[in-house]
């Protein structure tokens, strides 16, 4: 069983360090959500894991919680995109430097 839970935290450990480089490399909004799931689904990966490895529920209980959450954010954080998009025609980071400034005419 030691050699399935340390094959299961090397990918979490992985996904995580994937989606945190992608978080800091990439300029488009849309891939830093993607690379935020990708971490936060990494972590739920380590709950399971762990949970699985000491026989206890508490950790898919947690990972079920995450995804409940998870998918109220993205309902959220999608329509976020598509009204950042609409506003300024386009999803560069870069770009929404200034939203609490009123634009120049």
């Amino acid at each position: 069983m030691s050699n399935s839970i340390t094959a299961y935290m090397f990918l979490a450990m992985l996904l995580l360090s994937i989606g945190f480089l992608g978080v800091i490399s990439r300029k488009n909004i849309f891939v830093i959500y993607m690379s935020i799931e990708l971490m936060l689904n990494a972590v739920n990966l380590m709950f399971v894991a762990l949970s699985r490895y000491n026989d206890l529920m508490s950790g898919q209980i947690i990972a079920m919680c995450i995804i409940a959450v998870a998918t109220a954010e993205a309902g959220i954080f999608l329509s976020l995109i598509v009204v950042l998009y609409r506003r300024k025609k386009s999803l560069d980071s870069d770009i929404f430097n200034t939203l609490s400034q009123k634009e120049a005419l």
